[in-house]
């Protein structure tokens, strides 16, 4: 699953296995091997491609069709929210500043 999905969020991004190779700093031969199902990616680059893409790990994992991530909705769901403990104690002026922070840097890395 994580093949067929990944190269089809590559080529509707109209990257070459190059260029996406260059962007999560891997080799192209890597991303070939993922998109073959011949190599799987380790957990730092796994989650790379996930936020280059701007979609969940479990969506690139065949885990589920919902592609969204936390940072893609306009309240994440408690559950997504790892860094702040569930959220648990926090006001949501600091939730929604935490999520926008969020939303930046993964804006700038993709830049």
């Amino acid at each position: 699953m994580l093949g067929s999905r990944l190269k089809n969020l590559r080529t509707s991004h109209k990257l070459t296995q190059k260029q996406l190779a260059e962007k999560v700093n891997v080799t192209h031969v890597s991303i070939s091997g993922y998109e073959s199902g011949n190599r799987s990616p380790d957990t730092e680059t796994l989650q790379s491609l996930a936020d280059f893409f701007d979609v969940s790990v479990d969506y690139l994992l065949g885990r589920t069709d919902d592609s969204s991530t936390s940072a893609n909705s306009d309240k994440p769901s408690n559950s997504g929210r790892a860094y702040l403990d569930g959220g648990k104690d926090w006001t949501e002026e600091e939730i929604q500043a935490a999520d926008d922070f969020i939303k930046l840097l993964r804006k700038k890395r993709k830049q």
